[in-house]
């Protein structure tokens, strides 16, 4: 999987854990390999001449031009990988801040195919970045609240801080998860807390179910070319520059033009015709997730139209 983790690896090649070796080797966007890349550690950049006419699905229609300023503040630098702090559209300022990153940054290894993990203790760190992507301070989780490599490609934290403290100590306020399902040609940055780098371009279109090694994705979204992700840039935040809001979680990304094969994702249409792009880059939706939490960023997977995958 072409995880996009890092693995501590200046090359910004990711790497990778147990199954797809991906997050303990690297992040692929961090510098793991892995689903999604955040660990791809691999290769320190992919190719971009593929772009968005390359491809079968419908074509981006112009993004509008953006309408808030996007940074650093709320990101965050995991050990091989990166993140951010969320919040969601329900969310009260004294309720327990969460972190957002993928599933293949778990630190206890990969989630296995169908496997979902709630309710795990953890004592992970995160670095959390100010605007201009210095870091302020060090966050703690205390659980894994949630996290997956099926259907789509998550870990959500919980700190043992509320919002109302880190904005308090830190004057940073945490992102907001959309709770709408993005559009194709929006225009979005890619925040790599782990990089302190940003990746500008537009949701290309939607894959039908992205496959890597072991695991499908459902859904996912498909940049054009000009975000050229690489490992340790898993978990990074994809948001919508019009709005400012959090629309995906960036996760992999087709290195070698393989077919299927971890770091090397392909797609399938709902016909089941598989496509591969050698150097496109991907990211998993995450409007879903805000209907799966109650009163106090508490998780109810029960909840009146949660579809995340349960245990």
């Amino acid at each position: 999987m072409t995880t996009q983790r890092a693995t501590g690896n200046p090359s910004g090649r990711r790497r990778r854990k147990r199954g797809p070796p991906h997050e303990q080797a690297s992040p692929r966007r961090a510098v793991r390999p892995g689903p999604g890349r955040a660990g791809r550690g691999s290769r320190g950049r992919r190719p971009t001449h593929r772009g968005p006419a390359a491809h079968a699905d419908s074509p981006a229609p112009k993004a509008k031009p953006a309408a808030v300023t996007v940074n650093f503040a709320g990101t965050v630098s995991l050990s091989d990988c990166s993140g951010s702090v969320i919040r969601f559209p329900n969310s009260a300022d004294s309720d327990p801040a969460l972190v957002l990153s993928n599933g293949h940054c778990l630190e206890t290894g990969f989630p296995d195919p169908g496997e979902v993990i709630t309710g795990q203790s953890s004592s992970r760190t995160f670095g959390l970045l100010n605007a201009s992507g210095s870091k302020i301070a060090t966050l703690r989780a205390n659980q894994v609240v949630y996290s997956t490599m099926t259907d789509t490609d998550v870990t959500i934290y919980r700190l043992n801080t509320t919002y109302a403290q880190i904005k308090s100590s830190y004057g940073i306020s945490p992102l907001t998860l959309s709770d709408t399902h993005p559009t194709a040609g929006t225009a979005i940055k890619v925040v790599s807390g782990y990089w302190k780098k940003t990746y500008s371009c537009n949701i290309d279109g939607f894959v039908n179910q992205l496959k890597e090694g072991d695991w499908t994705w459902k859904d996912s979204i498909r940049y054009t070319s000009s975000c050229n992700t690489i490992g340790g840039t898993s978990g990074s935040p994809v948001i919508d520059t019009s709005t400012g809001k959090v629309v995906a979680v960036n996760n992999t990304g087709n290195e070698d033009g393989e077919r299927c094969t971890v770091n090397n994702p392909c797609e399938v249409d709902a016909n089941g015709n598989v496509t591969v792009h050698q150097g496109t880059n991907y990211a998993e939706e995450t409007y879903g997730i805000p209907a799966c939490f109650t009163t106090g960023n508490k998780l109810n997977l029960s909840a009146a139209g949660c579809t995340l995958p349960k245990p």
